[in-house]
């Protein structure tokens, strides 16, 4: 952590009215560009609302002479591109405008002072985003420019920084820190290395918030380090509660947008989140840097895309069937090996026309194409062919074979009776530009095919993705011959149309073999938050969809809850070594930022190797253990505590081992308290009173007050480590444990001094 060497914020030195006039008028020049923008923003909407009013006038035009239905067609065409114009310009604009806005209130975070060779020293303030005055002076330099690093990195004397053109080499005569808010330096010293506890302690002591914020003023140099790595292909973070990992993440692909921009959107970019209500909460961190968001999606909801029809089990309906001990798939080890998806390809490449699933093409009790046609037809290609490569071409012959289908149909008795019983609305609808361009010599045919290949579009769409190949079957097939034992949970399943978690990798992979499909080639960075929660098969499946990403993994070990907890060594790897990466990189985050030092020492004492995890020195109460005798007395202390504590604070976390359990407190406490209960479908958080959810539903939000109930033996026995640590990781500042009966032997390994008692257990 940074050393200080001249705090100049206990009171108004020279030097701090020098640099809050420096300050004072950064911040004009921006509020004159931001009134500027405004006014051409303004301006721009105006000019759209024009536009737009024009377009809908002419798209509105009805009128059957041929001369006037070109011409308004034309014109129509030229209108709607000039809105798709406009309508970028002010986009564009309003980013501007959002960026100025950000600025206007605090206009940088950093001053380096740097010499290069013989030159005179330079003076650099890094801000958030870039801000150049009218003679193209940079007044702040973006926090992701390559010079911007030194900041971050660099302490007094030679440094070295990347640019485009190599490594550049400097001297770093002078670091600063300031904490500006409206315009005002709130703090501000000198450092000779990243930053100081000063700024850090003001940042983390301030309360929680509904959205997570960004850090571009507090990144630490192993972060800095994450956030600018461009070369890896397979970068795996390991960082324990707390240390900034999805912080530096969103930080990182801020960074990659800005350092790609030409080659690189946001759409290339996808993060798996673990839940809705996560996905809200760093929603705001992108835009607050100038950035659009990346696409977002949780496990469930990627493979519930891909098998529609389907309902995909969750990692949480799966945890909670754990909870409750209802272990109806006792294969949940096999199927999450890597094993299985070796597996998978060994059965693809032996597989013969015998064995292949193929299932009829039909509409309604028409059969189209039949199962025995299918079988003939596969058979009929080459033998040394792949089957996927047997299966496509099936998928032309039998695209020629349905449009004869549909040409024959188009003229039929039945297809032409439709045509001469259509309503205007209908007709207008199937002729679409045709109608306006006159160019087909025979209506009638030409309704008729349009009727035909509605008609018929199951059937086209069936050869389109494969489907007289009846994939689950094909599954079924492969488990009857890997894992036989698993076959009637599956098959049980898949008659109520779900499927479990642990099928969906190898399912999914088996039907893009078979199919050679199912991969994202424009995807070029996939980041998966909550690691150690998904089966090295899952992430497997991830690298096989997305061929073309670098991938980032970020997670802890310790707070795992739906697989079995692991070193965080180990874990890193495992997974280094399933993924097979050309230049994998391993970074640990060992430091923990968001609890104060007495939360962070007694969380943990809760592992086995908690020694190795490092508290920042911001002090606060110790945590609270309030022993109780039993459940009745218990929730009586629990009301008690959390009266007193809304009473002072706008959002308290009552954070639960379950759903179960979240919904009996909501149930006792809901007529006394302003309480919400959340669960999965959430996606925000209410803005005051108690928040009452499950664990799982709490990765990666934090809370100014977590309060914990019944941490007995037999609601948090030895093995419940992960959950309690994780439990109580969420804390920011004060942290209580209500104990119902029986402490739980977690407890025991705690350290004396690093909680008080507040009640006996004969109290």
């Amino acid at each position: 952590m940074a050393k200080k060497e001249k705090n100049v914020n206990t009171e108004i030195s020279p030097e701090q009215m020098k640099e809050q006039h420096r300050v004072d008028h950064v911040v004009q020049l921006i509020k004159n560009r931001y009134q500027t923008t405004k006014e051409e923003y303004e301006a721009a909407h105006q000019e759209t609302a024009s536009v737009e009013q024009n377009y809908g006038q002419n798209a509105k035009i009805n009128t059957y002479e041929i001369d006037d239905q070109m011409e308004t067609n034309a014109e129509v065409q030229q209108q709607k591109a000039l809105v798709s114009k406009n309508i970028l310009a002010e986009n564009i604009l309003k980013d501007q405008l959002q960026v100025l806005q950000t600025l206007s209130d605090s206009p940088y975070f950093g001053r380096i002072d740097i010499q290069e060779d013989d030159d005179q020293p330079e003076t650099l303030y890094i801000g958030t985003a870039s801000f150049i005055d009218s003679d193209n002076n940079f007044l702040v330099y973006d926090w992701r420019a390559p010079i911007a690093s030194i900041y971050y990195n660099g302490t007094l004397g030679p440094v070295t920084y990347q640019t485009p053109m190599g490594a550049q080499k400097a001297d770093l005569l002078k670091k600063r820190q300031f904490k500006i808010k409206h315009g005002t330096i709130q703090h501000m010293f000198d450092t000779n290395e990243t930053v100081g506890d000063d700024i850090l302690q003001a940042v983390l002591g301030e309360h929680s918030t509904a959205y997570m914020q960004n850090i571009v003023a507090t990144i630490q140099k192993e972060q800095n380090a994450i956030i600018r790595d461009t070369e890896s292909d397979l970068l795996l973070v390991q960082g324990v509660a707390g240390s900034g990992k999805t912080s530096t993440i969103l930080q990182r692909i801020a960074f990659l947008l800005y350092h790609s921009r030409q080659e690189l959107n946001a759409d290339q970019i996808v993060l798996f989140s673990p839940n809705l209500l996560f996905s809200n909460y760093i929603s705001a961190v992108l835009p607050s840097l100038g950035e659009r968001n990346m696409r977002q999606v949780t496990l469930a909801e990627f493979f519930g895309q891909r098998l529609q029809g389907l309902h995909v089990e969750t990692l949480f309906s799966r945890y909670e069937s754990q909870q409750r001990a209802v272990a109806d798939d006792d294969w949940h080890s096999a199927k999450s090996d890597p094993a299985i998806m070796q597996a998978v390809k060994q059965y693809y490449q032996q597989l013969t026309a015998s064995q292949l699933q193929f299932t009829a093409l039909s509409l309604g009790s028409e059969e189209v194409i039949s199962e025995n046609e299918l079988r003939e037809l596969y058979l009929a290609q080459p033998a040394t062919m792949r089957p996927s490569h047997k299966i496509r071409r099936m998928q032309k012959y039998l695209h020629k074979k349905i449009s004869a289908i549909i040409a024959t149909a188009a003229n039929s008795d039945q297809i032409q009776a439709e045509v001469a019983s259509l309503t205007n609305e209908e007709y207008h609808d199937l002729m679409g530009r045709h109608e306006i361009n006159q160019d087909i010599p025979d209506v009638a045919t030409y309704l008729g095919q349009k009727l035909a290949e509605q008609h018929y579009a199951p059937i086209v769409d069936g050869i389109y993705n494969a489907f007289f190949v009846d994939f689950y079957a094909q599954y079924q097939a492969f488990l009857r011959s890997y894992l036989p034992a698993a076959v009637p949970a599956f098959s049980h399943r898949l008659e109520f149309h779900q499927i479990a978690l642990d099928d969906c990798a190898p399912l999914l992979l088996l039907r893009d073999l078979l199919t050679e499909g199912g991969q994202n080639r424009s995807i070029q960075h996939l980041f998966v938050d909550e690691m150690q929660d998904y089966t090295p098969t899952q992430l497997l499946y991830l690298q096989h969809s997305f061929p073309k990403a670098k991938l980032t993994l970020l997670g802890d070990s310790e707070q795992v809850l739906f697989n079995p907890m692991q070193a965080p060594k180990e874990l890193l790897t495992t997974l280094a070594q399933n993924l097979n990466a050309k230049n994998p990189r391993i970074v640990q985050l060992n430091k923990s930022y968001r609890s104060t030092q007495e939360i962070t020492d007694f969380m943990k004492d809760l592992l086995p190797d908690g020694d190795e995890i490092q508290s920042f020195t911001r002090h606060g109460d110790l945590p609270e253990l309030i022993i109780t005798p039993d459940k009745v007395q218990g929730l009586a202390v629990l009301r008690s505590e959390l009266n007193k504590i809304v009473n002072d604070e706008q959002v308290v976390a009552l954070i639960t081992k379950n759903k179960t359990e979240a919904t009996t407190l909501y149930q006792r406490l809901r007529r006394e308290l302003p309480v919400t209960l959340l669960d999965n479908a959430d996606r925000s958080l209410p803005e005051s009173g108690v928040v009452i959810l499950p664990i799982y539903l709490a990765k990666g939000l934090e809370f100014d007050d977590v309060v914990a109930f019944d941490i007995s033996r037999d609601n948090y026995p030895d093995t419940a480590a992960g959950i309690l640590y994780t439990i109580c990781s969420r804390a920011m500042h004060r942290l209580k444990l209500i104990v119902c009966g029986q402490p739980s032997p977690l407890l025991t390994q705690i350290a004396p001094e690093h909680y008080q008692i507040k009640r006996s257990l004969t109290s």
